[in-house]
């Protein structure tokens, strides 16, 4: 099977859908599938990749670490044609999600979309953000999932989330897999060793970019605040992006810097020791889809502290491998942290047991299994979607032109107003 991915992430960028996209796309390919991947440029890009479509790119857009990809250059429809692809595989319902459909109806190919992410907890990184475009997005991402032959949700209540707000396209669960062997033989004394973190230490841990809409404040606080009292405790952070001044900035403010280790991105292997160092792994994120990051702290044997939320109730079960938490105070994730640190080791132990479980039945070869049988399913005959959903359509990309052109003006009403002086200052600043 030849199967087209079109993604607006992708490595070397690292987050969720990313990681989801190199996951899937290496496990497919060792089960002998071909599979081309069109995405974005990004800093960094690797030369000589196989099989892969780069498309040139506004890159960090509005101070993130997202790329914004930019027309489609002439010649993708020839690769395409040459690539032969039996399915297409949309990971975003704009930018080159738009390209994925247009793709899909000329070639006359099943479209499958994955709604990896809740899009109205990003708007903070466009111009103009308001609620008005909240709404649009979730209004954008719906009508995209209608448009195609199979919606991939990544947990349960997001696909039940996806039905209320009236997605008619069918769904199915597929969360990304976790590599458990990656995970499970980790080396934390070494790496503990390497980076001066003492053998008697109880590290709390989190793993993943460090940005706005995953609650990193709230998170510094309440680890701040458990480390206060507990003087053996660490925390480590592997990740990197804009929240991690604000991170350092609370650690430093409660005197507890030394006491805090932000490690950026590491390696499979590096990655895998980092999390077999850490006691505790802790996550106050509201804006997932699944717990990807989760599942792979515990393969590694990790109990999980969390606020309950969209993607992590599926995976965390309070207090048998972890913490899922009602009460979202610092107070309570605090107080949370200290429980776990408090657990006699038996009891400790049967929720290590529980978290490696858990990582089992969230396996990267039970998910590309079952994505390749939808796959195949799709592949002996689709219906198209109805002309309602592609007038729908229709009217949603004359939207986004209109949105896209009113808050371009905007910006550049303001960028103006800021650059030039007042008239009543005569000119003098």
């Amino acid at each position: 099977m030849n199967i087209v991915i079109f993604s607006n992430t992708f490595t070397p960028h690292v987050g969720g859908v990313a990681r989801s996209v190199e996951a899937f796309t290496e496990a497919y390919r060792e089960r002998g599938h071909r599979v081309l991947v069109v995405a974005p440029e990004f800093a960094n890009t690797p030369k000589n990749e196989i099989d892969v479509i780069r498309i040139p790119a506004i890159q960090n857009f509005n101070t993130s670490d997202f790329s914004v990809a930019l027309p489609i250059p002439t010649g993708l429809t020839d690769k395409l044609e040459a690539f032969q692809p039996d399915i297409i595989h949309a990971q975003h319902p704009f930018l080159l999600g738009m390209t994925a459909v247009r793709t899909a109806r000329y070639f006359q190919l099943p479209l499958v979309f994955t709604h990896h992410t809740l899009y109205e907890q990003y708007t903070h990184y466009v111009p103009g953000d308001s609620p008005l475009l909240k709404r649009f997005v979730i209004e954008l991402a719906t009508h995209y999932a209608n448009l195609t032959h199979q919606v991939f949700a990544p947990s349960e209540s997001i696909r039940a989330l996806l039905l209320k707000r009236g997605v008619t396209t069918p769904i199915r669960v597929l969360p990304t897999g976790v590599k458990v062997a990656l995970f499970a033989h980790g080396d934390g004394a070494s790496f503990r060793k390497q980076h001066h973190i003492p053998a008697d230490s109880f590290v709390v841990g989190h793993l993943g970019r460090l940005a706005a809409e995953k609650n990193l404040e709230f998170l510094a606080r309440a680890v701040a605040e458990f480390i206060r009292s507990h003087r053996q405790a660490r925390f480590l952070v592997i990740g990197t992006g804009p929240a991690e001044a604000a991170i350092r900035a609370i650690f430093s403010q409660a005197g507890l810097e030394a006491r805090l280790l932000i490690c950026g991105i590491l390696p499979p292997r590096e990655l895998s020791n980092a999390l077999s160092a850490m006691n505790l792994f802790a996550f106050a994120s509201q804006s997932e889809t699944q717990g990807m990051v989760l599942t792979e702290a515990m393969a590694a044997g990790l109990p999980v502290v969390a606020l309950d939320a969209t993607g992590v109730r599926e995976v965390v079960r309070d207090r048998q491998n972890g913490r899922l938490l009602q009460e979202l105070t610092i107070e309570a994730f605090s107080g949370a942290l200290a429980w776990a640190h408090d657990l006699p080791a038996e009891q400790m132990e049967r929720q290590i047991a529980a978290a490696r479980e858990t990582a089992e039945t969230f396996s990267m070869s039970r998910s590309a299994d079952q994505a390749l049988e939808c796959f195949a399913s799709l592949q002996q005959g689709t219906a198209k979607p109805s002309r309602e959903a592609e007038r729908g359509w229709e009217q949603m990309m004359a939207r986004i032109k209109a949105e896209w052109e009113i808050i371009g003006s905007v910006t550049r009403a303001g960028d103006g107003a800021l650059s030039k002086p007042r008239a009543t200052d005569n000119g003098n600043r």
